[in-house]
């Protein structure tokens, strides 16, 4: 009884309706969400990242920042990967370029700044 069960699961189906010869409109919900999920979520996050990077490299002597951490100073020296801030008179920190998340323009007051 078993063996006569598995020869007739080891048959293949012989009518059309077999995943084998499936039309390719099957498979348009699945292209439509992966389209959706791009357009949604990945682009715009690349442009995110690249007006970031573009914002980062344009970093120069005398700026005033915001890092990551939420410390805000002035900009002394742009090295390849770091810049030293000063944060106080006569107290200055090194840190990595991307701690940087927004650049301050000399009129901007505290509260004006996007969190």
């Amino acid at each position: 009884m078993f063996l006569k069960t598995l020869a007739m699961a080891a048959q293949p189906v012989a009518e059309g309706g077999g995943t084998a010869s499936g039309s390719p409109l099957q498979f348009m919900p699945i292209i439509l969400m992966v389209a959706i999920f791009y357009f949604v979520m990945i682009r715009p996050q690349r442009r995110r990242e690249k007006e970031r990077k573009a914002m980062i490299s344009a970093v120069k002597t005398g700026q005033r920042v915001l890092l990551s951490s939420g410390i805000i100073g002035e900009v002394g020296t742009v090295k390849e990967k770091t810049i030293l801030i000063q944060i106080a008179e006569k107290t200055r920190i090194e840190v990595l370029k991307s701690a940087v998340s927004q650049i301050i323009e000399k009129g901007d007051a505290i509260e004006e700044i996007k969190a």
